[in-house]
């Protein structure tokens, strides 16, 4: 099994103020990971080191075998944040466009692609519709088109889903483990939701704040679908409730 992601006692710290401490932790291709925990606990801040945008303070953070530091490919890295950030002036297709601008494919790449992301969320038929016109699921495909559209390897999502009524969300979760599954991503989820945690993931992080420290790795080995109704299901659920 190759390693996508490894973080070797990695801590962080703003303002004087430690965010992270010692984190290490080893992430597999083709995991589903969720970083569960109270607020604190520095589980964007993770994302933020993972994706690039923040540096470490000490320690290391590997990207598929290679130190962040040195790192050149982070097209394989797509950020899927809790607001869906779409661009009211453009279409659906435009939206989705947005997302290959800083890439260096000619227009018939671009086009083929924006078409497989947009076939792969289900929304080929609404392709010109503008963001207004759209429900709250309907953006969050928007956003994870707008994701999928770089072919990424790895992706990174902070509550993507929490703003979502409770039928859409588990609609987008069936939707996301089924592009995972045919697309074998990493993936990388921050949630408070300790049901969503364990629907989606294999492996559930519990991180403690004040400085974000890891708590608790629990590996998932339940058969899918994960109905919380479900006795052993729901067993889970309990269990990791009374770690956070």
């Amino acid at each position: 099994m190759n390693i996508a992601i490894a973080l070797d006692n990695v801590s962080k710290s703003f303002a004087n103020q430690q965010v992270l401490r010692d984190i290490s932790l080893t992430i597999n291709d083709g995991d589903i990971v969720a970083l569960l925990g109270a607020s604190g606990g520095g589980k964007s801040t993770i994302l933020n080191l993972i994706s690039g945008l923040l540096p470490v303070d000490s320690g290391l953070i590997k990207i598929q075998g290679i130190p962040a530091s040195q790192f050149q490919h982070w097209q394989r890295i797509a950020y899927l944040f809790q607001e869906d950030r779409l661009l009211p002036w453009r279409t659906v297709e435009q939206n989705v466009h947005f997302g290959l601008e800083n890439l260096a494919l000619n227009s018939k790449e671009r086009n083929e692609r924006v078409a497989d992301a947009l076939a792969l969320v289900g929304l080929s038929p609404f392709s010109h519709h503008w963001p207004h016109q759209l429900s709250g699921g309907m953006r969050s495909r928007v956003a994870l088109a707008r994701s999928l559209v770089v072919r990424p390897q790895i992706l990174l999502m902070d509550e993507p889903f929490s703003r979502l009524d409770p039928q859409t969300r588990s609609t987008m979760h069936d939707e996301l483990l089924r592009i995972q599954a045919l697309t074998n991503m990493t993936i990388v989820l921050v949630t408070h939701d300790v049901e969503e945690a364990v629907i989606l993931a294999n492996k559930v992080v519990i991180l403690k704040p004040h400085p974000g420290r890891i708590h608790l790795e629990s590996e998932l080995m339940l058969p899918r679908p994960r109905i919380p109704t479900i006795p052993e299901v729901n067993e889970h659920i309990r269990l990791l409730r009374l770690e956070i």
